[in-house]
């Protein structure tokens, strides 16, 4: 194993965040470009923190996901950023953001448990959709007849919004004011199904589960 100084330490790991095309966990900087190097643990937090300070009163920051570490631009300068790219930004229909909604406050939920609270049937290309982008995945199959699959959210859709874990995300009541405030192109306001967690304790398994091995 060999020493590495601090200078060279930050230069060799803002290197990686600034090449990689997705965010970097400490685990993988360890297990990849700093395989052969001898850096604590403290070492490597003390120079991830330090370059977040450095990028913070730039146009571009290091910012902490999910799944790591990343480059990313100031939400501010979106409207001027976007026309460098000729496509637009994918929109999602209004059932497939109820849908994800529901998935992010009430998992794992049923397809069958969406549609209950939705009051209509989920398209299989909501789902499909959802788990081709890798927002939800199935995470077991509920103990019921039919034993049907249970999704839950995803480390990319924590990444995707700018999220650590899902204690950040805003309150079941301030999405649904916000959803409430949405309209449709005849200005007929539309309400949207409650998303309240029906759990008390989000840390407890709920029965009836039988996850993948």
């Amino acid at each position: 194993m060999k020493k590495i100084n601090p200078e060279q330490l930050k230069q060799l790991v803002e290197a990686t965040l600034f090449v990689a095309d997705k965010p970097v966990s400490k685990a993988h900087l360890k297990a990849t470009v700093l395989a052969d190097f001898i850096v604590s643990d403290k070492a490597l937090d003390d120079i991830l923190a330090t370059l977040v300070l450095d990028y913070q009163p730039r146009g571009v920051q290091l910012v902490k996901v999910a799944t790591g570490y990343r480059f990313q631009s100031l939400d501010s300068l979106a409207p001027w950023l976007g026309v460098l790219w000729q496509e637009s930004a994918p929109r999602y229909s209004r059932a497939m953001l109820e849908t994800l909604a529901l998935i992010a406050y009430r998992q794992p939920i049923t397809r069958g448990e969406i549609e209950q609270v939705r009051g209509v049937a989920v398209s299989s290309n909501i789902i499909k959709t959802l788990t081709e982008r890798e927002w939800i995945k199935v995470v077991g199959y509920k103990e019921v007849a039919g034993k049907p699959a249970l999704y839950a959210t995803t480390g990319a859709f924590l990444d995707y919004f700018s999220l650590t874990s899902l204690s950040q995300l805003p309150s079941a009541d301030a999405f649904v004011a916000l959803a409430n405030e949405a309209t449709d192109k005849s200005g007929e306001k539309k309400e949207v199904p409650s998303v309240q967690p029906d759990r008390t304790n989000d840390n407890t398994e709920p029965k009836g589960i039988s996850t993948h091995e």
